[in-house]
């Protein structure tokens, strides 16, 4: 049974950092793109990060450009969302997914083009 679980998740000042993880169980995702997107309260599932299945590449929404970064450890099948500089904009629920298909070329930006999800974790930043 694959499972996708956060953590890191917590309550910040803004201007803060936390840094999220992602553990994967059940099959590696070695050959698969990773993403992490974010639900703010009254508004729709949006796409925050991705990184390719070697890491060696990133991609990032503009709103969270040059303030995150996104890592993944293949040896350990876990994805990193670093975030720096928060904002109280950047309050949400934070999930991380698995791209439905194997070394995509383009990354995923959508929520039909990922799979697997976790079951999220709350990122609450106080003015």
């Amino acid at each position: 049974q694959v499972q996708l679980v956060e953590s890191g998740g917590g309550l910040v000042q803004a201007g803060g950092s936390l840094r999220l993880s992602c553990a994967a169980s059940g099959r590696t995702f070695n050959n698969y793109n990773m993403g992490w997107f974010r639900q703010a309260p009254g508004k729709e599932r949006e796409f925050a990060a991705a990184i390719s299945w070697s890491g060696r590449r990133t991609y990032y929404a503009d709103s969270v450009k040059g303030r995150f970064t996104i890592s993944r450890d293949n040896a350990k099948n876990t994805v990193y969302l670093q975030m720096n500089s928060l904002k109280p904009e950047d309050t949400a629920v934070y999930y991380c997914a698995v791209d439905r298909q194997p070394q995509r070329i383009n990354f995923p930006t959508t929520r039909p083009q990922y799979d697997y999800w976790g079951q999220g974790t709350q990122v609450t930043v106080s003015s």
